[in-house]
């Protein structure tokens, strides 16, 4: 087990890498400078603000992941699966703690260990998903990405999918994760 610094640490490492490529590599960057402004009331009425438009856009944690319009295509997919990575972590953080506690009986510790068990397969499942069916095709990407009782498959791809193309997709899946619902969408490429 990782502990709790040392996941954090990689995380923000693989942050600070992407934003950087991102700045290096981004058309617009002509030398434009962030401002922060130092007035603490407009900061907190900036932050409920969007905190608000973020639940009325989608809902709940729905909306971080769906609310992708203002990032560019080329770091669409990566920003996703970091927001993931991120969510998985905290939660594997949680049931990390409840196992660590020495106040939490052992039903509680089986049921977090099963709660982790489960998390690292559907990170698996999803990993072994996206590179089948970027071999399968030669997609420009794929993002596979679990929620509740659906599989959403991002496809990135200049031309729409084909009906086939769709059947496929949605048999590795559900090879893969068995009987579940689910969602192929097509992500148009530029150029």
């Amino acid at each position: 087990m990782l502990k709790k610094q040392t996941v954090w640490l990689l995380t923000m490492l693989s942050l600070m890498i992407v934003l950087s490529v991102y700045y290096m590599t981004s058309p617009g960057n002509g030398g434009d400078l962030a401002y922060v402004n130092k007035d603490e009331n407009n900061q907190e009425e900036t932050a409920s603000s969007d905190a608000e438009d973020g639940k009325s856009a989608k809902g709940g944690k729905e909306a971080n992941v769906n609310d992708i319009s203002n990032v560019g295509d080329d770091q669409l997919f990566t920003t996703i699966r970091m927001e993931i990575q991120d969510e998985r972590s905290e939660t594997k953080d949680r049931l990390d703690d409840v196992v660590a506690s020495s106040t939490a009986s052992v039903e509680e510790k089986n049921q977090a260990r099963d709660e982790m068990n489960q998390l690292d397969e559907i990170s698996s499942k999803e990993s072994v998903l996206e590179n089948s069916i970027m071999a399968a095709a030669d997609y420009n990407d794929v993002l596979v990405r679990h929620e509740d009782d659906k599989v959403h498959v991002h496809v990135k791809e200049k031309e729409q999918l084909s009906n086939s193309e769709v059947v496929n997709i949605m048999q590795m899946v559900k090879d893969e994760f068995g009987e579940i619902t689910v969602d192929v969408i097509h992500q148009s490429v530029e150029g």
